[in-house]
């Protein structure tokens, strides 16, 4: 076979990312390496950034050493394999997706394309309407467009005011976050079907849907089968949250063909790096992450709601990787004490002054952030 015919993508298959008897290893190999040494208890407890303490997959771990073989390679054919991969496990058409370097790129693509000036100096500026609060990246790159930003206050329940946020559309962009960031609270499925139903053509929709795999809830559900009958509806995703992927930036945005060659304008080319395409693709093979990410994640955030409610403390019902919690007075001085007890949590939210923001974190740092808690709170 003459090799020089052969596409790269092909040799990507034929080779596969473990062909581990044809290929020489790199001499680093995470698989191999030896265990770290136990790490001091003053250690700092990261829980403020909704980050999956366990990490990647086993697979993808795998996958990422034995991918380290093609770091001089272009990441253009693993990204067509990643893209199938997507398209296989969400039902939707390979032209339907849109890789990104994590849904925060997508974020920013889709502020770029809906929001602030228009490229036709003769259409409308595109406004962006986003709950009060939420995750506010998308707010900060519509704003340096230029674009007129709407906020709208959540609901007593911490659900979207979906009603008002379509009054409040124009053309331009709407943001929801569900479950949402910093609330991990629900907007109930039947309200965002609806909404979704009826909103106007010319208004884009963003569901953002980075804590889906989190959810065990009867009132939700993944708008992603919505697309085929909206072409204004956008659903991004990531591999940060229970793929355990935050530091090697992967995720994507589904919607109609159409809608995707509206962004692809503003991604970065190749903005995914071949690491990471290789460990989401072995990510998604892995029947175990999700279900035991889930799992993990509710036995340890049972440990510190239990605690809460034994101190009187309330908290907005949690379907995520965190849980917001009311300490009945500001905020600020409580986050510096956790601080100086090496424990970090959520930064302050100016919508909810009282509430404090706490990603789950192993069970160990969850007793280390209890510990930390009852010291804070009684001086």
């Amino acid at each position: 076979m003459n090799t020089s015919t052969i596409s790269r993508r092909r040799f990507a298959q034929l080779l596969g990312v473990g062909a581990a008897a044809a290929v020489a290893r790199p001499a680093l190999s995470l698989a191999r390496s030896p265990s770290p040494a136990p790490v001091a208890t003053t250690r700092v407890v990261r829980l403020s950034h909704n980050e999956n303490p366990y990490g990647p997959s086993p697979k993808a771990l795998k996958a990422i050493t034995d991918g380290f073989e093609f770091a001089c390679r272009y990441p253009d054919d693993h990204a067509d394999l990643l893209v199938e991969a997507i398209a296989t496990n969400d039902g939707v058409g390979t032209n339907q997706v849109l890789l990104g370097a994590g849904s925060g790129e997508i974020l920013r693509v889709c502020a770029a394309a809906f929001t602030g000036a228009p490229a036709n100096a003769d259409a409308a500026a595109g406004t962006l309407v986003v709950a009060d609060p939420t995750f506010e990246a998308i707010v900060g790159h519509a704003q340096r467009r230029g674009a007129e930003v709407v906020k709208i206050p959540l609901t007593s329940s911490f659900a979207h005011d979906l009603p008002a946020m379509s009054a409040a559309a124009k053309r331009g962009l709407v943001y929801v976050c569900n479950p949402n960031n910093p609330t991990a609270s629900l907007t109930p499925k039947s309200d965002l079907r609806a909404f979704i139903t009826s909103a106007p053509r010319e208004t884009m929709i963003l569901v953002d849907e980075a804590y889906h795999h989190y959810v065990d809830s009867p009132d939700y559900e993944s708008v992603i089968p919505l697309i085929k009958d909206h072409p204004n509806l956008i659903v991004a995703r990531t591999f940060s949250k229970i793929y355990g992927m935050a530091g090697m930036r992967c995720g994507y945005a589904l919607a109609q063909p159409e809608a995707i060659e509206r962004l692809r304008p503003h991604a970065l080319n190749d903005g995914v790096n071949i690491t990471a395409l290789i460990a989401a693709e072995a990510s998604l093979r892995d029947a175990n992450q999700v279900a035991t990410g889930r799992r993990l994640n509710s036995e340890a955030r049972a440990v510190v709601l239990k605690e809460f409610a034994a101190l009187g403390y309330q908290h907005i019902p949690s379907h995520g990787n965190f849980v917001m919690v009311d300490l009945k007075r500001p905020v600020v001085p409580l986050i510096q004490a956790m601080r100086q007890r090496n424990v970090q949590v959520g930064r302050l939210f100016p919508s909810l002054p009282n509430h404090m923001r706490v990603t789950i974190g192993k069970k160990g740092e969850m007793e280390r952030f209890v510990s930390a808690f009852r010291e804070v709170i009684k001086a």
